[in-house]
């Protein structure tokens, strides 16, 4: 079973403040801490659910009442999500193409985990926020009735943080070959 935890700061110094409770607070790995625009800061963390939850708890509390944006804690993480945030996921040949938008980091993650739960697609990309203004997204594959459920249910998990979602039944080639390469920003 893989957890993850999140915590998404208002501000880089409170999260690197954050951060670093979090990590002193429970045997946990810390996977990704950053900062992403617009200003904002993210940490993300690995290990037994207890552990990964008294992290988030003390990152949360370390930040104070306006210092968090969002948080979470996955417990029972679908596999395809850990690789594909750390960018070693495998190349996806595309079929029929899903995309959900979120207006923050933290609910792409949701929306990409809810969303490979609820069919079987592949997970092409979850990109969190930087370059974007602090948005996520996170791409999809499979068939157009697997593609369409998970978007559905990607977009129920991510609430109010939905930006937007749509479903590409037969996308363009040269759109697949940019999506399936890894970009840099």
């Amino acid at each position: 079973m893989s957890v993850l935890g999140m915590v998404e700061f208002s501000a880089i110094a409170v999260g690197i403040r954050g951060s670093d409770a979090m990590v002193k607070a429970a045997p946990v790995e810390l996977i990704m801490s950053r900062p992403i625009t617009p200003g904002k800061y993210m940490s993300l963390v690995t290990g037994d659910v207890a552990s990964v939850d008294a992290a988030v708890r003390a990152g949360v509390a370390a930040a104070g009442g306006e210092g968090v944006v969002e948080h979470f804690v996955l417990a029972n993480l679908h596999e395809q999500i850990m690789p594909t945030i750390l960018g070693k996921g495998p190349k996806r040949d595309i079929e029929s193409l899903g995309v959900i938008e979120t207006a923050s980091a933290a609910a792409i993650v949701e929306a990409a985990d809810a969303a490979c739960k609820a069919a079987p697609v592949s997970l092409v990309t979850v990109h969190l926020a930087n370059h974007i203004g602090g948005k996520g997204y996170a791409t999809f594959t499979g068939s157009v009735a697997d593609v369409e459920a998970s978007v559905a249910a990607g977009g129920r998990a991510a609430e109010r943080g939905l930006v937007d979602s749509v479903v590409i039944p037969n996308p363009y080639p040269e759109l697949t070959a940019y999506l399936k390469r890894k970009v840099e920003w």
